[in-house]
């Protein structure tokens, strides 16, 4: 398969007639390390593949980190946590503009997640908010909190100067969620390797596919004998099995890791292309005056735009809130975010409204939250359009010309 990234999209079967969010496209390499797994009969959690893909992503993230590759990015943000001590009573700072797996691997150690509120520039976790979430967390419960969980939304950087500066200060570890900043780059470092821990995602609608699959970023060797010994089901070294400490089956497969392997060759093709199809969507939509397609603020900001987003300004510009919000209340989509969704959607193009936040999620009513309004406003006016390989300049024609068509009809006004 020829693949020209620029204007035209990869090839799409019949049935991917519908253009979606993000799909999935092979190099035509993983079928040789996936063969070559079942030649060999390694099929199971380790092997050649989930060697050398590890080697692969240690090349990629850079900083002289090492790399574990586990069966999920979840499983990354919980190993995460186990190494840094995260246990029953403690509580644990996570970013509540971003999808639950950021924050139940917090519950899963008996601990508290406290949410902070972004910053409308990266739409990632606001570092001011987050110093006064430490400090009133300090003050009610006399002592801070035992880790930070930024995540880099659909692939923008967050402010990480500022935020580790904040977490410096307090001496508290951070665990990067870079599960959708796979490439994304701040100040030209890697997003994932500014923590103690970094974050991964390969599911199948990532930047790279393992068809599922995560990876931690670890600081040294030690770290990472130590994450891969929790991921193994914690087996001591004893000629039988001895165990004692809790452990899991969280390794990434020999198979899985030969798609990774294939998927490595284009993983720098596959990001100038998401950041192509940004680049389209901002010159496409610049003269309809409703829409705002969200972009890095900063040069220095490098986003992979895993996926493109878009805010209809129509419903209100984003506000910040001096106080905190104290009583919770329901927030959905705005009525005309719904409807474009919706038009679109008869058209055969999948978009979805942005994350709803952490703090508004019903199993998380009871969490402690730091609110500036934000990310509500986010959830009510923000929509993400397709974004992935298969998204070509064709594609990217109709999908503009639907927006078009919606805010050129009465369904578009208020």
């Amino acid at each position: 398969m020829v693949i020209i990234f620029s204007k035209k999209a990869a090839s799409r079967n019949d049935y991917m007639n519908r253009i979606y969010l993000c799909l999935a496209h092979m190099s035509g390499e993983e079928q040789k390390y996936i063969q070559e797994a079942f030649d060999t009969n390694w099929v199971v959690p380790l092997g050649p593949n989930v060697n050398a893909f590890e080697t692969d992503l240690e090349a990629f993230v850079g900083q002289n980190k090492h790399v574990v590759a586990l069966s999920a990015g979840t499983a990354a943000v919980h190993l995460g946590l186990i190494m840094l001590g995260v246990g029953k009573g403690d509580e644990v700072i996570c970013q509540s503009f971003t999808f639950a797996a950021s924050a139940n691997p917090i519950v899963y150690q008996g601990a508290t997640p406290v949410f902070v509120d972004s910053e409308p520039d990266t739409y990632n976790m606001d570092p001011q908010l987050l110093e006064v979430a430490i400090k009133d967390r300090i003050a009610k419960t006399g002592k801070k909190p035992k880790a930070i969980i930024p995540v880099y939304l659909y692939g923008m950087p967050a402010k990480m100067n500022e935020i580790m500066a904040v977490a410096r200060k307090y001496e508290i570890p951070v665990v990067e969620d870079a599960a959708e900043g796979f490439g994304s780059k701040y100040r030209g470092q890697m997003c994932g390797t500014f923590g103690e821990y970094g974050v991964l995602s390969f599911n199948g609608n990532k930047m790279i596919t393992t068809s599922g699959g995560g990876a931690i970023v670890c600081p040294d060797e030690e770290a990472k004998k130590r994450v891969m010994f929790f991921a193994t089901q914690a087996r001591e070294a004893y000629p039988y099995y001895q165990h004692e400490e809790i452990g899991y089956n969280y390794r990434m497969s020999n198979i899985c890791a030969g798609i990774g392997r294939g998927q490595m060759t284009v993983a720098d093709a596959h990001i100038k292309h998401h950041q192509w199809v940004h680049e389209q969507y901002v010159k496409l939509l610049a003269d309809i005056p409703e829409i705002e397609v969200h972009s890095s603020p900063e040069a220095y900001m490098e986003s992979n735009y895993w996926l493109s987003t878009i805010r209809v300004k129509s419903d209100g510009a984003l506000t910040r809130q001096s106080q905190l919000v104290g009583e919770r209340k329901v927030v959905e989509p705005c009525k005309i975010v719904m409807s474009l969704q919706k038009s679109l959607d008869a058209q055969g193009i999948e978009t979805r409204p942005l994350w709803k936040p952490m703090h508004l999620q019903p199993v998380y009513k009871d969490a402690p939250s730091y609110i500036n309004g934000v990310s509500e406003s986010l959830f009510r006016t923000g929509l993400c359009l397709p974004s992935g390989p298969c998204v070509g300049e064709q594609e990217l024609l109709h999908i503009v010309s639907e927006i078009r068509k919606f805010f050129d009809t009465s369904h578009g006004k208020k």
